[in-house]
């Protein structure tokens, strides 16, 4: 199975390319916008992998939580892929990939919102997945619910962001990591099991998912509800 990832909901974008177990990954140049970057890249990352967009089996992509500009780019570029090889999409969250680089059974992942505000969302892991455990929220840091039992780990952007955070974090007891944004690498390795189950989505169906002054629901509550992904 061939699937390609896409990932620019912050600022260290990247596209990476799955195969049959084994991902190769492309990181967009710092300094520059992912709008003129990723869809080089993954010219790239293809030629040199010797793959047609019409041989890829599936398209997954950071659906967000994240920058509001780089969501859009990773899902119109997604789409645009989707449609021309026609393939199902796979939306996979910017926590959730975070919550499988940390590695952790409990994730606590916590992504800079700018403007003051955090996104976090609570994580356990399964078979192969991450659960999320309650709803993406976003929120102050000093309004963040922190969990009461032992043996979370933190993770992401905005413990560095926000020094206070940190601080609360430390005061109870919850260890951090230094993984810091999500990548195309481990959102691929995440689409994976979900692609070879027909988990994906109709490219029209596909939306980032923006999360601010609400709570989020799950990819899967909106579609269930006949919303877009």
């Amino acid at each position: 199975m061939l699937i390609l990832a896409l990932e620019t909901s912050t600022d260290l974008g990247s596209c990476a390319l799955w195969r049959d177990g084994v991902v190769s990954e492309r990181v967009c140049p710092r300094g520059r916008s992912h709008s003129e970057t990723l869809l080089p890249l993954v010219r790239e990352l293809l030629l040199e992998a010797g793959v047609k967009v019409a041989q890829l089996d599936a398209i997954a992509f950071g659906v967000g939580p994240g920058a509001f500009t780089g969501l859009r780019i990773a899902c119109g570029a997604a789409q645009g892929l989707a449609v021309a090889a026609n393939v199902p999409l796979i939306p996979v969250t910017s926590l959730e990939t975070m919550a499988a680089m940390a590695g952790a059974e409990r994730v606590l992942a916590l992504l800079d919102a700018r403007m003051g505000e955090v996104y976090s969302g609570r994580y356990r892991l399964t078979a192969d997945s991450y659960a999320l455990d309650g709803e993406i929220r976003v929120s102050a840091p000093g309004d963040l619910s922190l969990p009461s039992e032992s043996g979370w780990i933190a993770c992401g952007n905005a413990i560095a962001a926000y020094p206070a955070l940190a601080e609360r974090l430390s005061a109870a007891d919850v260890a951090t990591l230094p993984v810091t944004a999500p990548t195309a690498a481990v959102v691929a390795q995440l689409a994976a099991p979900r692609a070879m189950r027909g988990e994906g989505i109709d490219a029209a169906l596909a939306a980032p998912l923006y999360v601010r002054d609400k709570v989020a629901k799950t990819v899967a509550e909106r579609l269930s509800e006949g919303g877009r992904a």
